[in-house]
């Protein structure tokens, strides 16, 4: 059996990874995440819909910055249709943001974590 403890033929410990290196390795992952989600958190995603009469601006995390809707598709007869639009708008900027998300926390593989 190995004397510094583990597991026979693997340098004792993690697989022969050393305590302070693995600590290291994850201070350092975390500072990387951290900076990644900073730097998400700053970006505008934008969606439209109906060809252009509605857009959404939102942000990295998910907070809806900007609304913008052309004159010509308010017709008080069809309220829904509006409603409709600025929902489904609404919901491909998030999913932007979730897919952008997704991407930069995806180099960081680890289980449990998303």
């Amino acid at each position: 059996m190995s004397k510094r403890g583990g597991f026979p033929g693997m340098g004792g410990g993690f697989g022969g990874m050393n305590l302070n290196n693995l600590m290291k390795e994850a201070k350092k992952m975390q500072a990387d995440l951290e900076k990644s989600q900073e730097e998400l958190a700053v970006k505008e995603f934008e969606a439209t819909a109906g060809g252009g009469a509605i857009t959404v601006k939102v942000s990295g995390t998910k907070e809806i910055k900007e609304i913008t809707i052309k004159k010509e598709v308010v017709d008080p007869s069809d309220v829904e249709m509006l409603q409709d639009l600025i929902l489904t708008c609404i919901n491909e900027a998030l999913r932007k943001v979730d897919a952008a998300q997704a991407t930069s926390m995806g180099k960081y593989n680890i289980p449990g974590l998303m």
